[in-house]
């Protein structure tokens, strides 16, 4: 297994007829090269639960009665003549972790070929879904990770098995403006807006990204094979309350599935300090559900001349805390604001503290991953990704048409940037939620945008696995 995480840091480049096909951002998009044959495949999995599985996203244990809609893996693999096979896959779960996804990924390479650097996993990060993770108060359920690793790899193998041959990409770019918002709000008191203020708000403190992609993958005959569509916003909220379910994201691409006859996948966007705080479930659903149909009748064909992935280890830090002023920041703001929450959220933030106390200052190691479909770049960042940071790596990204997504391969907890850590709130909090040392965030942005750039290079074209 270490032999395989080894050979995950490197370039898979593929085509020597490649090379012209990358646009001049400067310039505006160029004339693209001939597209070169596409085989796609696509499948979902469902992920089997139960009522008696805790439910992930609160500060503390919950039991759901009932589902709505399904927990599932959806997965698109891809293949082009002498560049392999490439896997992108979203799970509706909250967050996905290393262990689970290595051992997904030996199995996906004994099964299907397809090259651990080539599989990109994300969690639509719903709130609705038994937990995957330890956060919080919360345990990670041990049946239902073992259900998701293996909802991961059902959903490539059976992807794989359909794989048809003389396929089209087509691509578009809309934007949803009202399904959230910059949710770190700074409040007439100076602090940050978590839950239960009603102090009055001063403004945001940082950005929203409306952006919504839409990749269409469609068969000769010119009929859907894959969607998949992209968006920037905490996936939490369900139609009926105290129900397990994939949030609105994931209802909507369900719907429109089950209208298409072809998988719809969701992949969640850089939400970190994003949330959905005016527009309700079922008009978010309706909204998506416009706005993906939209994306899929304007999407333009465009020839796919290049497929490409880089993942490398990202090293950061566990960083170190003053017990005294964290548990401070956690007491000043349930008191004022939140009163209720005081001795729970007092007692878990302690008790994460109490964990984390030995690891200050510990390295650690985790994955970036980008992917090039054609001409539009995929970024996975293994985070809870604060919505500014992932449009500085758009910003300075050498592809035109680049999105992210988060949450993608592992887990790290929330990154903010150095202003959101000065500012504080909740999101910075030292905790099982939020770790790494400040300034990750930006590291992480700088790697990632070094690796497009190294998939930009044309002298990276003749480059082997």
């Amino acid at each position: 297994m270490h032999r395989k995480l080894a050979r995950l840091a490197f370039s898979i480049l593929f085509a020597p007829l490649l090379a012209a096909a990358l646009a001049d951002r400067a310039a505006g998009a160029a004339e693209p090269a001939a597209g070169l044959p596409l085989r796609v495949g696509a499948a979902t999995a469902n992920f089997a639960a139960d009522d008696k599985m805790q439910i992930a996203g609160g500060i503390d244990p919950q039991y759901y009665q009932g589902q709505e809609g399904e927990l599932r893996a959806v997965a698109t693999v891809i293949q082009q003549p002498g560049s392999g096979k490439f896997a992108i896959v979203a799970c509706d779960v909250i967050a996905v972790n290393r262990a689970m996804i290595d051992a997904a990924a030996e199995r996906i390479e004994k099964s299907c070929g397809i090259e651990p650097a080539h599989l990109l996993v994300n969690a639509t990060h719903t709130h609705h879904a038994p937990s995957t993770t330890h956060a919080h108060g919360v345990q990670a359920e041990p049946e239902f990770v073992r259900t998701v690793e293996n909802g991961i790899v059902r959903a490539v193998e059976e992807a794989n098995s359909r794989l048809k041959d003389n396929c089209h990409f087509a691509f578009h770019l809309g934007e949803e403006p009202n399904i959230g918002q910059n949710s770190r709000l700074l409040l007439a008191d100076n602090m940050i807006n978590w839950v239960g203020s009603s102090v009055p708000i001063l403004r945001p403190t940082g950005p929203f990204d409306p952006q919504l992609p839409v990749w269409v993958f469609r068969d000769s005959e010119g009929k859907l094979v894959s969607v998949l569509y992209n968006h920037s916003t905490h996936t939490i909220g369900s139609l009926r309350p105290g129900v397990r379910s994939p949030s609105f994201y994931g209802l909507a691409a369900q719907a429109l599935e089950e209208k298409w006859g072809a998988p719809v996948c969701f992949l969640e966007g850089a939400s970190g300090s994003t949330h959905n705080m005016n527009c309700s479930v079922a008009d978010a659903i309706q909204r998506l559900k416009r706005d993906v149909t939209d994306g899929v009748e304007q999407a333009a064909e465009r020839p796919v001349a290049r497929l490409a992935s880089i993942k490398q280890p990202f090293l950061f830090k566990v960083r170190t805390f003053d017990e005294p002023t964290e548990d401070k920041k956690v007491v000043d703001y349930c008191t004022k604001h939140a009163p209720g929450m005081l001795d729970l959220c007092t007692r878990v933030f302690r008790q994460a503290r109490l964990e984390l106390k030995p690891e200050q200052g510990k390295q650690r190691e985790t994955f970036v991953q980008v992917m090039l479909v054609g001409d539009v770049a995929l970024v996975g960042v293994p985070a809870e990704f604060f919505t500014g940071l992932g449009m500085e790596i758009k910003k300075r990204s050498p592809f035109k048409e680049t999105y992210i997504a988060d949450l993608a391969n592992d887990y790290i907890g929330y990154l903010p940037d150095r202003e959101a850590h000065q500012l504080g709130g909740y999101q910075t909090w030292m905790g099982l939620h939020s770790f790494a040392e400040e300034g990750t965030g930006e590291r992480m942005v700088d790697q990632s945008v070094a690796m497009l750039q190294e998939l930009a290079s044309p002298s990276t074209a003749d480059k082997k696995p």
